[in-house]
Parts: structure tokens; sequence; C-alpha cells
């Protein structure tokens, strides 16, 4: 759901009268909605998809900033909007699946489109096919949100998208084989979906990821189905049920090796790539894309297992706790800066 409050906040003005945010990593702004550019829209999707989500503003003048709101033509299009046809659009065009939402809010009397785009739970999102003018979106490519622009991904970032979707893998099978291992080999049986059968002598306890289980409906092998066209399984053998399962988590052993770089060597390593680059830019660069938060560049470095503790509890960062950082993150800082001195 997209919040009025929210989106206040972001056409909220200055005392210059210009627009107090500017555009971001997580922040669009378009001046109106036209079917036409739809492909220039939906690029942005996939950026924002392949980074932490965001917001596309219609009704933004540009260059100065300045909240007109939409013409007659733009609402009346931008309310005509099909989401099961612009879904199904994304779906054609991309890989993977793009969550997005739309609204129209009134604001000082002017009316305002937005899209909001939700990160990927699967990434990389990849272009499959040629669309739009000038072939906007090419196939095979992989776009993502630098600061306020959209473009192809970089290395670093797309090492951090592979490495992150090869460690949900690995989670995924050390959850299985936590179940696995509180049931004991001997005892564990294996479900073929498939087959749509289950089948092991002696077999005592059943292994079912939860989604699936709440899924399915089993009956003893020679009874039949109460219900017509209920889902059901054939079982072989007993079910024993388990009070519950332990899950493993995966934890970081030795996080200064991943992270190795306090702000000041961050700095100081981003110099070494970009001589004319200032600690201020770091700093600044840090703060509008959010890196102290985003745990594919950072991690916090907690003083004591109190404050760490105190986070788990109630998931607010210790005063004075720093971040530490990783060459990703030099990385990034640096394309950023070469963005921005073309």
């Amino acid at each position: 759901m997209i919040e009025k409050p929210v989106i206040e906040e972001i056409l909220r003005i200055s005392d210059s009268g210009y627009l107090f945010h500017r555009e971001g990593q997580e922040l669009e702004f378009k001046e109106q909605f036209n079917f036409s550019s739809l492909a220039d829209y939906f690029r942005d999707f996939s950026a924002f998809s392949n980074n932490k989500g965001g917001y596309l503003v219609f009704g933004v003048q540009d260059s100065p900033r300045i909240p007109n709101g939409l013409s007659a033509n733009a609402l009346d299009q931008f309310e005509k909007i099909d989401p099961e046809k612009i879904t199904g659009f994304l779906l054609n065009i991309f890989s993977g699946n793009i969550n997005w939402e739309q609204a129209v809010f009134k604001i000082d009397n002017k009316n305002f489109g937005v899209f909001r785009i939700y990160k990927a739970q699967t990434k990389p999102i990849i272009a499959k096919k040629d669309e739009g003018k000038d072939q906007i979106i090419k196939n095979g490519e992989i776009y993502f949100r630098y600061g306020g622009r959209t473009q192809k991904i970089q290395f670093p970032e797309l090492e951090a998208i592979i490495n992150k979707r090869v460690e949900q893998n690995n989670n995924q099978w050390l959850d299985l084989m936590s179940k696995i291992g509180k049931a004991g080999p001997e005892n564990a049986a294996i479900l073929d979906t498939e087959k749509s059968v289950i089948e092991k002598e002696n077999s005592k306890i059943l292994v079912v990821d939860e989604k699936l289980a709440s899924q399915l409906k089993f009956i003893k092998e020679g009874e039949f189905v109460e219900k017509k066209g209920a889902t059901t399984l054939k079982l072989v053998g007993n079910v024993t049920p388990i009070d519950h399962v332990e899950v493993v988590k995966k934890v970081k052993e030795d996080l200064i090796k991943q992270f190795p770089f306090s702000a000041t060597q961050l700095a100081s390593e981003v110099k070494k790539v970009i001589p004319s680059s200032s600690k201020q830019d770091v700093w600044r660069i840090i703060r509008e894309n959010d890196l102290k938060n985003n745990f594919d560049y950072s991690a916090y470095n907690f003083r004591n297992k109190q404050q760490e503790d105190n986070y788990k509890e109630s998931g607010i960062i210790p005063s004075g706790c720093p971040s530490i950082y990783n060459k990703n993150a030099i990385e990034f800082i640096a394309n950023i800066l070469r963005i921005e001195m073309k």
C-alpha cells in the first residue's frame, strides 16, 4: 500500500520553493505520464527491483523541481492503467517477477501519479527482449538504480546480487538439512511432488516445507477422499508430527574480514581510485544512498554484545555504533563519482 504521508513528505517544498527531496536511489520524478513512454518507466521498474525498490512520482517539473501536478490528459491516462496488462507486459519483457502498485494522490489541489516498485525477492531481473523507442530496453541487459539515475548494472553490484542469490540457495539447503538432521536420516522421507507419493520403508517422520505442508491434505492408502476435487497425496506408512523445527541461521564468522574498512579508510580507498574525490563526497554518497543500512556494502560494528543484543531486540541502532564497509562500497561510490563527473 502506498501511504499518503510518505508521498506528502516526498513532495515537501523547501523555503526556496523547490522540492526538498532530490532524486535518489529510491526516488525518480517525472513531469507527466504518457503511455508512449511505458518502456522508459519499465526500465526504471526493473532498476528499482534490482536494488532496494522505490517510488516513481509523476507531476514534478524538471530543473527546477517544482510539484506542478499532472495535466488533465496525463491524469486521465494514468487512471486508465490496467494493472493486469502492465504486469503482463513486465512478465513478457523481463525475467522474474516485478511487484508494484499505483495510486493517485491529491495534494494542495494538484494530482500526482505514483508507482511504488518493491525490491525483487529473486534477483537479478533481466531484460528478455528489446523494447521501446530506440530500444531503450535491450535483450540481456540488467538495470540498476544508482543515486538518481537508472543505468546498466556495474560489476560490483552484479557480483553482490550473485553472491546473495548463492547465499539464499545455501540457506535453503541448510534449512532442509536441519529438518532432516532433526529427524535423523534413517527416519526422513522424500516427498515426490511430481508423483504425489511419499514412500519409504519404516519412515516415521515426514520432512516438508511449512508453506507446502499447509496446502497438502493426506489420505491413508485404502481410504477415500471425502471432498471431491480436494488436493490429496497417497500416503504409504505413517507420519509422526514434530513439535518444532530448528532453523539454522548462517552467521558471519569474521565480520572484519568481510568488511575491512572504516568510514575514514573507505574515503582513502575511494581517493586512490578517484584522486579528485574528498571525504565530503564519500559521506554524501553514503548518506544519499543509505549505504549504512545496505548490507551488500556495510555492516554494523557493534562495540559489545549488549549493543548487538539491544539492536536485535529493538531494531534500533545504538548511538555511536560505527559502520564498516567492503570493497563493493568502494566500487559503488567510485561509480557514482564517475557518473557525476561526466
